[in-house]
């Protein structure tokens, strides 16, 4: 019995290679496209366009409606110097620039909460002079101060 099972286990050997064999034979992969990331052909990172986001020009910016704080007071011409009562109507706020746009004068900082003003949030504010952004860029950390009246950023300071 022993030499009869030897050629039946070498037969069902190659039946089942034969089967594999056979049906893996047909099988084809797609070609991959020109853009799919393993063609050797396709670009090692993609491009990362610009934000239009924050490109605004002067007459998209959107008036800003005054809250109730600045209610009670008309609002500073901006450039103006600062009245006496305005000393009491800035607040300090630490964070880090997230984009600036010195075409229209914002910067866009995600910043933590600025007690008994705003909680933290990432947010576009409008910069007045226009001159703070020019060493700045995106992932510097900074200490600014709001001008509640003028509605802007009036002093950004970079931190270490």
């Amino acid at each position: 019995m022993t030499t009869r099972m030897k050629p039946r286990r070498s037969q069902v050997v190659v039946a089942v290679a034969a089967l594999v064999l056979s049906g893996c034979a047909g099988y084809q992969l797609e070609p991959l496209a020109a853009s799919h990331p393993a063609h050797p052909d396709a670009p090692a990172v993609p491009e990362r366009t610009a934000s239009q986001t924050l490109a605004y020009t002067r007459s998209d910016i959107p008036t800003v409606r005054q809250t109730p704080i600045v209610a009670a007071t008309p609002p500073a011409a901006p450039g103006s110097p600062p009245t006496e009562g305005a000393a009491s109507q800035r607040v300090v706020g630490e964070g880090e620039v997230v984009a600036t746009v010195p075409n229209a004068s914002q910067i866009v900082v995600e910043h933590g909460e600025i007690k008994g003003f705003m909680e933290a949030m990432t947010m576009g504010y409008r910069v007045d002079p226009p001159s703070l952004l020019t060493d700045l860029k995106e992932g510097d950390k900074v200490r600014f101060t709001i001008d509640v009246q003028r509605r802007a950023i009036v002093e950004i300071e970079k931190l270490r």
